[in-house]
């Protein structure tokens, strides 16, 4: 096999070879799995050099058995679909309940657990695809989808396309955990975060939306001008205490299907800022709650608790479940096509 189409990572337990892709375009250069279609590295200018600005693994085994989604693509349907289970067209589909009493993210054997294909690979720009059978973890239809990774100068995007022989529920998001001051630095409590988003789904203590949309302002919530992540994140807000920090759905401004600001991230250590853009209806926000303290991850660095954060672009969780928000229902012979661009710069003193 070509190297632009990578090399051995590892064998899954099931005996299937897993690859990792590298692109490179001389300002940006990230490495890419098979397994999961995840982002394992990406390495962005710092202002002493080079970052590795995600967190990741550096043995296959840990993506197949550790927790946590690191880098990868989720899917069928990102985040929680509330008891496992939604009507579509008048039938009642039953998925997993791998989240307590709920679904999440697309199941046992998620998207982000199985080995994709290669279809395309230059060197600064990859084409991952994977067949989803009629049924897999008892969602409808099968479903033909690719993602593309590209790096475009100081930007490195994702693109999501789908489709399905019936109509079926469909939300993909890439599950990276940022640490803009490097993977292994320890928490990103002192880093600084803006989101364009003046509303978002308030949920219950299980992460379900409640089913309306909050305004954010007068809240913890209200993220709209740029400060560090901790500032308020120990306040006795209800969704705070529920959530053990940051794991809400906020509401991107502005119309969906349109590519729009929705976050930006800024390292005072690293000097490095990350901007977001994103055609997606929704963001989640995820300060790493769950990530235990010292789990090994690469080059033997230690992570832990809020070591790093997710923005995780999407439709709303339990969409499937809730008519007041933008529909997630991908119908036959239409295709799902959702961009989202992360670019890096330099903020110098």
């Amino acid at each position: 096999m070509s190297e632009a189409f990578g090399k051995t990572f590892g064998v899954t337990k099931n005996g299937e070879e897993v690859r990792e892709v590298t692109l490179d375009n001389g300002v940006l250069s990230c490495g890419i799995l098979t397994f999961g279609a995840a982002l394992r590295t990406l390495l962005v200018p710092g202002k002493t050099g080079p970052v590795d600005v995600v967190l990741g693994y550096d043995s296959l085994e840990q993506y197949e058995t550790e927790g946590g989604f690191f880098g990868a693509t989720v899917g069928r349907f990102a985040n929680r679909i509330a008891g496992g289970r939604f009507t579509l067209n008048g039938q009642e589909y039953v998925l997993a309940r791998n989240d307590g009493p709920n679904h999440l993210h697309g199941g046992e054997v998620g998207w982000s657990h199985r080995v994709w294909t290669i279809e395309e690979a230059d060197g600064v720009r990859a084409v991952f695809t994977l067949d989803s059978s009629d049924g897999e973890e008892g969602y409808p239809g099968r479903m033909q989808v690719r993602v593309t990774y590209a790096l475009e100068g100081d930007a490195l995007s994702i693109r999501y396309e789908a489709s399905s022989d019936r109509d079926t529920p469909c939300s993909l998001t890439n599950h990276s955990y940022f640490n803009l001051s490097g993977q292994g630095s320890g928490p990103v409590l002192d880093q600084e975060l803006k989101l364009w988003a003046s509303s978002y789904t308030p949920a219950d203590s299980t992460s379900i939306p409640l089913g309306w949309i909050d305004p954010v302002e007068g809240t913890p919530m209200d993220l709209r001008t740029s400060g560090p992540i901790g500032a308020r994140i120990e306040e006795p807000f209800q969704q705070l205490v529920w959530g053990h920090g940051y794991d809400h759905n906020f509401v991107v401004d502005g119309r969906p299907g349109t590519l729009r600001p929705a976050a930006r991230a800024f390292s005072r250590t690293s000097g490095i800022v990350m901007e977001v853009e994103t055609t997606s209806p929704g963001l989640q926000f995820y300060t790493a709650n769950f990530v235990e303290e010292g789990r090994r991850g690469k080059g033997g660095a230690a992570y832990g608790f809020r070591h790093g954060f997710c923005l995780e672009t999407q439709y709303f969780p339990d969409t499937p479940n809730q008519p007041a928000f933008p529909s997630a229902t991908l119908r036959v012979g239409e295709k799902y096509d959702h961009l989202t661009r992360f670019r890096f710069s330099l903020e110098r003193p």
